[in-house]
């Protein structure tokens, strides 16, 4: 309710980036954490706000033009540059800035995105200094301060906040499309590369769906009722999806290569892409490869955690779920087996086997998380 009641009841023109808190968050946390981001991060302008029926305090987030255009030069944000320039993506650099497209236009040469991920590399790159503390959290020397307050409950969460003037726009032209192409250089600017190349990806596999779709309903239509006749039809829809899965994979790979080239991302290396996950823990030492300073965790430690943690516990609770479906379906034999009960009651283990599946992914979910967060220190 609080994230909805933000978005419709306060203007964002001056906002790019939500933290909110739970209504039970006192003074001394929001002033602890607001001079951390002021004097650790001076590029951020922040507001504190208050919002009245949710009780819920909140930092508004956002950054100047100049501060941002020295954001995009920090990650190597990649930026059109201008045809007498040589055209094609580049690196932004603020001592080259002039050579890039659209540089002059504070409104247009960032999109949304663009601008919120500045500001999340800056927010997850505030690092705490040594000896460093709140409340019952003890932070370690360099160790992001955003992250392990989020993962302690102290923030509630930190969204990017929608432009519904561009959300309006995309409905009409995509959502409420019907039989016309994806704009996906639209989805590219507001959402990324990586959603808009998911949905590049899911629209050029409909697409192809079709043939196989098509090529099967023909060959059921003429295939005679005689065995002979249906096993070669199998040979043949199956000889005719093995060459279309190839021809289908071979032409993704030059349409896959088309959209990174076209959005910049086709000679960009995975790892500047990503950053280093921020809840990483370990201790610090000048690396062999790069010599610079980095956390370090020993390989042995992380290799015992799985084999002593991780693989138990995956196990237990596999054997759970499997003696819990056991225990369900010998429930349905004898629910069965009894002729006098009302039709419903039958439906019971049914229903006993859903809420127990329900109950569990959640239940896993968070297991899953502590595991990957201890076994990936």
């Amino acid at each position: 309710m609080s994230h909805k009641a933000w978005m419709k009841t306060v203007p964002t023109e001056n906002c790019d980036v939500l933290m909110t808190f739970p209504d039970t968050t006192d003074d001394h946390t929001l002033l602890w954490l607001l001079n951390h981001i002021r004097l650790g991060i001076p590029e951020l302008i922040v507001q504190v706000r208050h919002h009245k029926h949710t009780r819920v305090y909140a930092f508004f987030v956002t950054a100047t033009y100049e501060s941002l255009l020295r954001g995009a030069d920090e990650i190597g944000l990649r930026k059109p540059v201008k045809a007498e320039f040589g055209g094609g993506m580049r690196s932004f650099s603020c001592e080259e800035d002039y050579i890039y497209e659209n540089i002059e236009n504070e409104l247009y040469f960032f999109t949304s995105q663009e601008r919120q991920n500045i500001i999340r590399y800056w927010l997850e790159n505030l690092r705490a200094k040594q000896g460093e503390s709140l409340h019952n959290i003890q932070f370690l020397e360099g160790q992001p301060i955003i992250p392990e307050l989020a993962a302690g409950g102290v923030i509630q969460q930190v969204f990017p906040l929608h432009e519904q003037r561009i959300l309006k726009r995309l409905m009409k032209s995509w959502v409420q499309a019907v039989c016309e192409a994806q704009p996906l250089d639209e989805i590219c600017d507001y959402f990324g590369v990586k959603i808009a190349m998911y949905f590049a990806w899911l629209g050029f596999y409909t697409s192809a769906m079709v043939y196989p779709a098509v090529f099967g309903s023909i060959l059921y239509t003429f295939t005679e009722s005689d065995q002979t006749s249906q096993d070669i039809c199998c040979v043949v829809f199956a000889i005719f999806n093995v060459i279309w899965a190839t021809l289908f994979l071979e032409e993704w790979k030059r349409r896959g290569a088309e959209f990174a080239y076209k959005w910049g991302t086709l000679d960009t290396p995975a790892e500047s892409i990503e950053e280093p996950r921020p809840q990483f823990r370990g201790i610090k030492r000048i690396s062999p490869v790069t010599s610079t300073e980095e956390f370090y965790y020993p390989p042995w430690k992380r290799l015992l955690f799985q084999c002593l943690v991780s693989l138990p516990v995956c196990l237990a609770c596999l054997s759970f779920v499997f003696l819990l479906m056991l225990g369900c379906f010998q429930l349905q034999e004898f629910v069965l087996s009894i002729q006098e009960l009302p039709r419903i009651i039958r439906f019971l283990p049914k229903i006993v086997l859903a809420v127990i599946v329900t109950t569990c992914d959640e239940v896993y979910k968070k297991i899953a998380y502590w595991l990957n967060d201890m076994g990936a220190w």
